[in-house]
C-alpha cells in the first residue's frame, strides 16, 4: 500500500495558514511576475506608463495649485513638492486599483485549488512596488534638473516606503474581500481613489491646513507617509511633525490589522461566492 497520502483535515488550513504563506511563496512570485508582464507587455508604451502618469499629474498640479492658486512650496520647486508626494501615493493607488479586483480575476484558481488567498492581493502590492521603483527614476531626474541634493534624511525612505506598503496591503485586503461579496465595489474604488487624492496632501503641503484641524487631518494614514517622503527627500520643506507621523503609524497599523482580519474572516466563502 502506498504510504504517500494526502490528508484533508477540517481546520488544518487555519492552523497552518501563516506557514502556508511561506510555503506558497513561489506562487506569490509567479502571480506578481505575471501581473508585471501583463501590465507592461500588453501596453503600447509599456514601462513608460509608470513615468508618464506621475509626470502628467505633476504638470497639472503644478499649473493649477502652483501657478494659478499660488499655494506655497516652502522653498522647494513646486514640481518636486508634488513628485515627492506622488511616489508613495502612486504606490498606494496602484495597489488598491489592481488589488481590489485580484480575487475576481483569479476565479479559476480560487475555485479549483487551495492556496492562501492573501497571496492574490499581496501580489498586486508587489507590482505596485515595481511601479514605485520605476517612478523613482523620474524623481531623481527632476532633482538633478533643479540641482537638489538629498541629505542623510534619505535613509528614512525605506521606513516610509514600508509604511506605504503596509497601508496598501491593508486597504487592498479590505477592498478585494468586499469586491468578492459586493461586486459594486469595483465601481466605488475609482471614486475613492479620486477623492483620496484631494483629501491627501499630494498637490499641496499639509502645512496649509489650519493648525486646529491638522491633528484631525493627520488621521488619514497617507498624510504622514507623504510628508515623511517630502521630509526625507526635500529637507527644506521643514521639520517633520512627530505627531503626524505617529498618527500615520497608528492609522496604518489599524488599517493593516483590520484588513487582514476581515479578509481571513471571509476567506472561507470566496470559492462559493465568487
Amino acid at each position: 500500500m502506498n504510504s504517500n497520502r494526502l490528508v484533508i483535515e477540517a481546520g488544518r488550513a487555519d492552523r497552518e495558514y501563516w506557514k502556508d504563506l511561506w510555503r506558497y511563496r513561489e506562487l506569490f512570485y509567479f502571480l506578481a511576475w505575471r501581473d508585471v508582464l501583463v501590465r507592461y507587455k500588453q501596453a503600447v508604451l509599456g514601462i513608460a506608463w509608470s513615468v508618464i502618469r506621475p509626470l502628467l499629474t505633476m504638470l497639472v498640479f503644478t499649473v493649477i495649485f502652483g501657478r494659478w492658486a499660488k499655494l506655497p512650496s516652502y522653498g522647494v520647486p513646486y514640481p518636486l513638492l508634488v513628485l515627492a508626494a506622488m511616489l508613495p501615493w502612486q504606490l498606494f493607488i496602484n495597489a488598491v486599483q489592481e488589488g481590489s479586483n485580484s480575487l475576481v480575476s483569479n476565479t479559476n484558481m480560487i475555485t479549483k485549488v487551495y492556496f492562501p488567498r492573501l497571496i492574490a492581493p499581496a501580489g498586486s502590492v508587489a507590482v505596485a512596488v515595481v511601479d514605485f521603483l520605476i517612478s523613482a527614476v523620474l524623481m531623481i531626474f527632476f532633482m538633478a534638473w533643479y540641482r537638489v541634493v538629498p541629505g542623510v534624511r534619505l535613509l528614512a525612505i525605506p521606513f516610509f516606503a514600508a509604511l506605504a506598503v503596509m497601508a496598501s496591503l491593508g486597504a487592498t485586503s479590505w477592498l478585494s474581500a468586499l469586491t468578492v461579496k459586493y461586486r459594486d465595489f469595483r465601481f466605488v474604488v475609482p471614486f475613492m481613489v479620486q477623492f483620496g487624492m484631494y483629501a491627501s496632501p499630494v498637490a499641496f503641503s499639509s502645512r496649509i491646513v489650519p493648525e486646529q484641524w491638522r491633528l484631525l487631518y493627520s488621521f488619514n494614514p497617507m498624510v504622514g507617509i507623504i510628508e515623511g517622503f517630502r521630509w526625507a527627500i526635500l529637507g527644506q520643506v521643514g521639520a517633520i511633525d512627530g505627531t503626524v507621523i505617529l498618527s500615520s503609524i497608528i492609522g496604518v497599523t489599524m488599517l493593516l490589522v483590520s484588513g487582514i482580519w476581515y479578509f481571513r474572516r471571509t476567506e472561507r466563502t470566496f470559492a462559493d461566492v465568487i
